[in-house]
């Protein structure tokens, strides 16, 4: 039974490496990496949003006046139709049509620049919205390369995992259930450190000399005896 119980460091050597390597599975570069990049592209979003927004507010209102523009012309088309029809006869008549189609036509003049300087306007917003997707797409790429390279280093560590736990249940197996239950709740509320050698006299995990009242007892108890540091509680292993 001694050399069971000194099995039990071998089994928390185990633990500890198993403990390692999840820390490491969950704390590989390439998690931070995609963080920082959804980071990133929030924040590209959030300040790509109000440009879209005030190109489609721009072009809804250059939409509106070509349409309007558009109006006026027909209006103008068909009022210079009707001065050249001959329906019409009176001079003040004629020159009432001649002066709406000219005011038709200044509108119309009015309504065409002034779509002219929306669309100036929306120019530069198309570029800074065309670079935002170039940016995008870029980022994506990262994303994707990145994503792949998680995947092969969680492998990696699951295949290490895997090989470890197999270990692990061979050394287990070693164990009456009560005594890996023991173990198990002590690791879980020692920090991961459930075994510690006594040596001289003093616990190798708190290190606190046991009181020679303790250490005589346990000296006198049979080598395959669990015993606890009188300190810690952790199994010491003689």
């Amino acid at each position: 039974m001694s050399s069971s119980l000194a099995r039990l460091l071998d089994l928390q050597e185990l633990d500890i490496t198993i403990d390692q390597l999840r820390h490491r599975r969950i704390n590989l570069a390439q998690r931070a990496e995609l963080k920082r990049l959804a980071a990133a592209g929030a924040a590209a979003a959030r300040t790509i949003q109000p440009v879209i927004e005030e190109r489609s507010a721009l072009a809804r209102e250059e939409k509106r006046l070509e349409d309007d523009a558009s109006t006026v012309n027909a209006k103008a088309t068909s009022e210079d139709k009707r001065l050249y029809s001959g329906t019409v006869t009176s001079p003040r008549e004629l020159q009432a049509i001649h002066e709406e189609i000219e005011s038709l036509k200044r509108r119309q003049r009015e309504l065409e620049d002034h779509a002219l300087d929306l669309m100036v306007q929306i120019e530069p917003l198309d570029a800074t919205i065309a670079d935002d997707q170039i940016a995008q797409r870029e980022r994506q790429e990262q994303v994707d390369a990145v994503t792949d390279q998680l995947t092969i280093a969680e492998a990696e560590i699951d295949a290490e995992l895997a090989s470890i736990a197999e270990k692990r249940a061979a050394v287990v197996a070693e164990f009456e259930p009560a005594v890996i239950k023991q173990y198990d709740a002590l690791r879980d509320s020692l920090g991961g450190v459930a075994v510690a050698r006594l040596e001289q006299g003093s616990c190798r995990g708190c290190h606190i000399k046991l009181s020679s009242v303790e250490f005589d007892r346990i000296k006198g108890l049979p080598r395959d005896v669990v015993v606890y540091c009188e300190h810690c509680g952790r199994i010491l292993i003689r």
